[in-house]
């Protein structure tokens, strides 16, 4: 991950791509961030691909909140902006799941947690997150797996 990530700012930098190579210096500045973090924790090769994923999604998450307040506020040249941002920074995801293999993805992680009821909901979403971070919006599935705990 880390070496897709460096050859993409390294193509960015000689094809003189600004918002791309923006971009990519804001991902390694927070990888560099994750990193120092847990090499006080006592990793010392940083933190792991699964973490890196995460740390996307995290980013994708920031830029789609300012990005609507951004467009609340009337200023679509900054939403515009984030949405590019957001763009680039999915093109290092893994493929999202549809509906259907989140919902199936759901009924497993519930029947492999053995959660019974919404008390349960945080095992059902280790499991989740374990299996296919990156692949997945957490927070839409969330919901869902609300509901299925609370017998909707």
């Amino acid at each position: 991950m880390r070496e897709t990530i460096q050859s993409s700012l390294k193509a960015a930098l000689k094809a003189g791509q600004a918002k791309e190579l923006s971009t990519l210096r804001l991902i390694t500045a927070a990888l560099k961030d994750r990193d120092i973090a847990a090499r006080s924790k006592g990793n010392n090769d940083g933190i792991s691909d699964d973490e890196i994923l995460s740390m996307l999604q995290t980013m994708i998450k920031q830029r789609q909140e300012s990005s609507k307040m951004y467009r609340d506020g009337g200023r679509e040249e900054l939403a515009q902006s984030e949405d590019e941002e957001i763009a680039i920074i999915r093109t290092f995801l893994p493929a999202q799941m549809d509906d259907a293999a989140i919902a199936d993805a759901i009924t497993a992680a519930i029947a492999e947690s053995g959660a019974e009821s919404i008390k349960d909901m945080g095992k059902v979403m280790g499991v989740l997150k374990t299996k296919y971070a990156g692949q997945m919006d957490f927070g839409a599935a969330s919901g869902q797996i609300k509901a299925r705990l609370l017998g909707q």
